[in-house]
């Protein structure tokens, strides 16, 4: 008897879990991505390449001395866009909190910091802005898509973007392996197996160390690159490796304004992301200023 044509198979319902569906989903950005930018390789041809300066302890507490007046001179319009992050973290938040997802809350919110760099373009636009003597408000922030390198920038963020995709594949992961696939029933529950197991445990030092790791990545490639893209189109490939030069040439510097900016967001999201408003203004403002005294 001939087997019956419609007979599904075991494979037809099956569920993709995180990692499956953002390899899924990265392979189809990935292709999308290379029929959409048209990047001309030529066009920066013979342009000077960008030089990383040495930079210090004071350089950093000038950066955000700067930063912060730059909020203060724009603080009405800061605060607007400051609003942004919260609000967008928050309805990922909303996105992904059911049980089935809920071990991926914690790698969300500490993953937002990956793609900060490519969010806080619009910031360094207000100060680049500013430094120019020109009147400043909120709606300068969105002039960024008239530059000439949007889609170096554009590409750069899609980068981070896919970084913080795997993260979060990652993470799901982490947790497989050290407390298994079962759905908490509760948030309740969840914590007490996150920190009153041997498998928590297990879970909380590999994610931060495996964090730790996508962190450095994500610094390095982004910490002037933005910036340097906004002041002079010199390509994405030249602007990455601009940043991984100042990063090389001031290693303790870096690590100092690393650690900055992970406690200021740290602070900034333990109120339910509110102090972001304020925060990611401020690092963003801070960071362009950076970024003008470590490239020449």
């Amino acid at each position: 008897m001939a087997p019956e044509a419609n007979v599904e198979k075991p494979a037809d319902h099956h569920i993709e879990n995180p990692f499956e569906y953002v390899a899924e989903k990265l392979s189809w950005a990935f292709s999308d991505g290379a029929r959409t930018f048209r990047f001309d390789p030529a066009r920066h041809a013979g342009q000077a390449v960008p030089v990383a300066r040495k930079l210090t302890v004071a350089d950093l507490r000038e950066a955000l001395r700067k930063g912060a007046d730059d909020v203060g001179a724009t603080r009405d319009d800061i605060l607007f866009i400051g609003l942004i992050y919260p609000v967008a973290g928050l309805m990922l938040a909303r996105l992904m909190f059911s049980y089935d997802l809920l071990p991926l809350v914690f790698p969300l919110a500490s993953g937002f910091a990956l793609i900060g760099p490519f969010a806080a373009v619009g910031l360094y636009e207000m100060s680049k802005r500013r430094e120019e003597g020109l009147k400043v408000s909120w709606f300068d922030a969105f002039e960024v898509v008239n530059s000439r390198a949007w889609g170096s920038i554009l590409g750069l963020g899609f980068v981070l973007l896919a970084l913080f995709s795997l993260w979060l594949a990652v993470s799901w992961e982490i947790y497989l392996a050290t407390l298994g696939g079962a759905a908490p029933q509760t948030f309740a529950g969840f914590e007490q197996s996150v920190f009153q197991t041997a498998g928590g445990w297990s879970l909380i030092a590999a994610g931060v160390g495996v964090g730790f790791l996508f962190a450095i990545a994500a610094f390095a490639v982004g910490v002037v690159s933005f910036p340097l893209l906004l002041d002079r189109d010199v390509g994405m490939v030249t602007a990455v490796r601009t940043s991984f030069r100042v990063v090389a040439a001031n290693p303790g510097v870096m690590a100092l304004w690393g650690a900055i900016v992970a406690g200021a967001l740290v602070l900034g999201s333990i109120p339910a992301l509110v102090g972001l408003i304020f925060v990611m203004p401020m690092l963003g403002h801070a960071t362009w200023h950076l970024y003008r005294k470590a490239v020449g």
